[in-house]
């Protein structure tokens, strides 16, 4: 496969690195930064074109804007969710009238989303939601708890994965709903301080919330094949552009390395190039991916790579430091003491790498059973 970009695709790079560059300053407001690409077009890029308020883009375009947004350092986008998890779903398992209503809002950076899957006794098994959904006229009745909900305190919408069949066990008997977040007295959003000291992550108790008949995506109990479908589109264009993340903070540590003469260890040399070698294989195996490779176990099998590649680059962003990684603030960061410096915090965070957007272990029983056809791991086996 030709991994390259046409003189077409440059061209649309060059025109979004010279937007973002005139755009992208300092300081904006994530809210009004969303609004603010929804309004230049620069949000559901390559959507069907429908009147959804997207702007046509071929697929490698697609890949450059995630590339040069990320090379940027414009703010981290809160509308992630919205455009490249519910949307895509929406396109495949939606009504019209679905589109119609929650498409436009997400396109124009007007509505932010949140993700109702986990929860306290279904992490990484997702099969195991209790969250239930009562059928009464025209809504559904939820009442529940989900966990580790990225972005729910400022979401005004929330797709959840609920049980509206009593009766049934595992994957059967679940619905996709689409929830308002503005319910008050029926809708709490409770952040969670994480070890790095921020909250993107919350707890999120349903008592009697509402949501639509109409707003049930894929029909009801038909809600575990949409939440796979749309597992699958998160680990999309986005991963191409989280590599870029990744290869700048590569870059810190390996010039960290130098400055403390960490580079004349030859086992840390040997280490740091690995790194490196892993990350360009990466972005192959997911240009590969994008290209349509037709391997169901290709989703499990990048977010594996990832997860393990990043948390070696969290020991690594320490080790090289020494001792001081363990202190307060240092030359790299000139923080307050007892807060975390960049390499600190990558550190910390990188630990959940692993656990968030589906375990390793998980990832390891789908490529097992649905790929390699292995027997299935008995139920509550050691």
């Amino acid at each position: 496969m030709d991994f390259g970009f046409s003189q077409e695709d440059e061209t649309f790079r060059a025109e979004v690195r010279d937007w973002l560059a005139a755009h992208a300053g300092a300081g904006t407001d994530r809210r009004t930064w969303e609004r603010t690409l929804g309004k230049a077009g620069w949000i559901g890029l390559g959507w069907p074109e429908q009147g959804y308020g997207n702007r046509a883009a071929t697929l490698t375009q697609q890949v450059a804007w995630a590339e040069e947004y990320a090379r940027s350092g414009a703010p981290p986008r809160s509308g992630h969710i919205g455009e490249n998890l519910l949307a895509p779903t929406l396109l495949v398992h939606g009504t019209d009238e679905q589109k119609a209503r929650f498409l436009p809002p997400v396109a124009a950076g007007e509505e932010l989303w949140c993700q109702g899957y986990s929860e306290p006794g279904a992490g990484s098994d997702l099969a195991g939601v209790r969250t239930a959904a009562v059928r009464e006229g025209p809504h559904y009745r939820i009442t529940g708890q989900k966990i580790w909900t990225s972005l729910a305190h400022e979401a005004e919408w929330c797709f959840v994965l609920a049980r509206t069949d009593p009766g049934s066990r595992r994957h059967h008997g679940l619905s996709f709903l689409l929830v308002p977040m503005d319910q008050p007295g029926r809708v709490e959003v409770r952040p969670i301080r994480q070890m790095t000291g921020t909250s993107e992550f919350n707890e999120v108790f349903f008592d009697g919330a509402h949501a639509r008949a109409e707003h049930v995506v894929g029909a009801e109990g038909r809600g575990w094949q949409v939440a796979m479908s749309l597992l699958g589109f998160e680990r999309g264009v986005s991963t191409l552009a989280q590599q870029i993340g990744f290869a700048e903070e590569l870059a810190k540590v390996v010039a960290t390395a130098a400055e403390t003469g960490g580079l004349d260890d030859p086992v840390l040399r040997e280490r740091l190039v690995r790194q490196w070698a892993e990350l360009r294989t990466m972005r192959w195996n997911a240009l590969r991916t994008l290209g349509g490779s037709g391997d169901p176990g290709a989703p499990s099998v990048a977010k594996l790579l990832w997860a393990t590649w990043h948390q070696r680059l969290g020991e690594l962003a320490v080790g090289v430091r020494g001792a001081t990684a363990a202190a307060g603030p240092t030359a790299w960061s000139p923080a307050a003491p007892y807060e975390l410096d960049a390499a600190q915090h990558l550190f910390l965070f990188s630990r959940a790498d692993t656990i968030y957007g589906g375990s390793d272990q998980v990832q390891r029983t789908i490529i097992a059973e649905r790929v390699l056809g292995l027997p299935r791991e008995p139920k509550g086996a050691v």
